[in-house]
């Protein structure tokens, strides 16, 4: 099994700053790309930023500038630096990974979610 656990999350104020960590754990041979998403209540889980084994990035609109992601390999874990948060941050982010437990075969996990409140 793949466990992918988030932390960090919690509640900040409009302005403030939260750093997310996502940390996997169990049968991993290799980690390709690892990601953020958020779900708000009611909507939709959408893509904040994702990162490549070799640390190309993409980001949503929402989150350029603003948002940081990284990851280190050696732990297995991703982060998300969230600047200048504002109120529609808030949701439940979940971490993707793609992870392959044997040579050239892959297949995507996702973390229980984080809540992330952020407070006018």
């Amino acid at each position: 099994q793949v466990q992918l656990v988030e932390s960090g999350g919690g509640l900040a104020q409009a302005g403030e700053s939260l750093r997310l960590s996502c940390a996997a754990s169990g049968s991993i041979f290799s980690i390709a790309d690892m990601g953020w998403y958020r779900q708000a209540p009611g909507g939709q889980r959408e893509l904040v930023a994702d990162i490549s084994r070799g640390d190309s990035t993409n980001y949503a609109d929402s989150a350029k500038g603003r948002f940081t992601i990284s990851r280190d390999n050696a732990k297995n874990t991703a982060y998300l630096q969230m600047n200048s948060l504002n109120p529609e941050d808030t949701a439940v982010y979940y971490c993707r990974a793609r992870v392959s437990y044997v040579l050239n075969s892959y297949t995507y996990y996702w973390g229980q979610g984080t809540q992330v409140t952020v407070s006018s």
